[in-house]
């Protein structure tokens, strides 16, 4: 089972609007752009692999609530495909300027202000020596 850092009634109170509909979906979304961004951090979990240090909780519930309040005032669904174009037409096929971004297959796009909260954690830049 995914592992999500936050709840709707948490994302609401970081952005002070109402959760949307698909809330749920959209925060488990985002724990995985965080779980992909810490892929070499190091902290210590419980046995679900859920972080155990209320610091790094905190870090983890801000950084999925920014990261999805990110996708929303972006305009992105999540997916990654909004990212790529600036402009796009089915038929007959025009793809238009590469907007910024990732522009590596699979790196994550992190919300600034997730990045933020998981660097103060210490959780960033997440190199192992």
């Amino acid at each position: 089972m995914p592992r999500v850092y936050a709840t709707p009634e948490q994302l609401a109170a970081w952005t002070g609007k109402p959760a949307p509909a698909d809330a749920e979906r959209l925060l488990a979304r985002a724990s995985e752009d965080v779980d992909s961004a810490l892929i070499r951090a190091v902290y210590l979990t419980d046995d679900a692999g859920m972080p155990t240090n209320p610091t790094v909780i905190v870090a983890f519930r801000d950084a999925v609530c920014a990261q999805v309040e990110y996708q929303l005032a972006t305009g992105s669904d999540g997916t990654g495909a909004a990212d790529r174009w600036d402009s796009v037409s089915i038929g007959p096929v025009a793809m238009s300027g590469r907007k910024d971004g990732p522009q590596t297959p699979g790196e994550v796009d992190l919300a600034p202000r997730a990045h933020r909260a998981l660097r103060r954690a210490g959780l960033l830049p997440g190199v192992i020596w």
